[in-house]
C-alpha cells in the first residue's frame, strides 16, 4: 500500500496566558459565588420572639390622715400617702374622695373635701411614701340636728388617676 509518514516533530503544546484582569475577575467570581454559597450556610433559620408587657404595673395603696374630734362648723387638714409594693414607679395624679360615715343617720353629705392634685411619683417598694397637696376635710353645721355624728367615725374612700 502506501506509504506512510509519521510526524516525528515534537507536539506543541498551546498554552493560553490570561491577562491580569481576566485573572482578577475569574477569581472575583469565585469569591463571589463561594462567598454566596458561605452566606448561605451560615445564614439559615430565622424568627421572632414577643411577650406580652404586664396588663397593669401594678397598684398603688393610697392612705389619708386627719385629726379626731371634728365638730360642726369646723375643718382638718387631710395628709396623704401611699404605699407601692410593685416593681416599677407608680404615679399619683388627683386624688379623689368619697365620704362615708358609721352611723347612717351622719350624712356624708355633710362632710366636704376637695379633689387633690398630688402629681407625685411614687418609687417603687414604696411604704408610707409622703404624697405632694393637702385636702381640708370641713363638717358642714346644718340646720338639721346632728347628734347621730357624735362619736361617728368618718371614713375617706380614696382613688387617683
Amino acid at each position: 500500500m502506501g506509504n506512510t509518514v509519521e510526524n516525528t516533530a515534537p507536539k506543541k503544546k498551546f498554552v493560553r496566558k490570561f491577562s491580569k484582569k481576566t485573572t482578577a475577575a475569574v477569581t472575583a467570581s469565585f469569591l463571589i459565588i463561594g462567598g454566596g454559597a458561605y452566606a448561605f450556610w451560615t445564614t439559615t433559620g430565622g424568627g421572632t420572639f414577643s411577650a406580652p408587657n404586664a396588663a397593669s404595673n401594678g397598684t398603688v395603696v393610697l392612705n389619708a390622715t386627719f385629726a379626731s374630734g371634728l365638730t360642726p362648723g369646723a375643718s382638718v387638714s387631710v395628709t396623704y400617702t401611699a404605699n407601692n409594693a410593685g416593681t416599677s414607679s407608680l404615679r399619683v395624679g388627683t386624688i379623689s374622695h368619697v365620704v362615708s360615715t358609721s352611723d347612717p343617720l351622719c350624712l356624708p353629705a355633710d362632710f366636704t373635701i376637695s379633689n387633690v392634685a398630688s402629681n407625685t411619683t411614687v418609687p417603687a417598694s414604696s411604704t408610707n411614701f409622703a404624697l405632694a397637696g393637702t385636702g381640708t376635710l370641713t363638717f358642714t353645721d346644718t340646720a338639721i340636728n346632728q347628734d347621730a355624728c357624735k362619736s361617728a367615725t368618718v371614713t375617706l374612700t380614696l382613688t387617683s388617676n
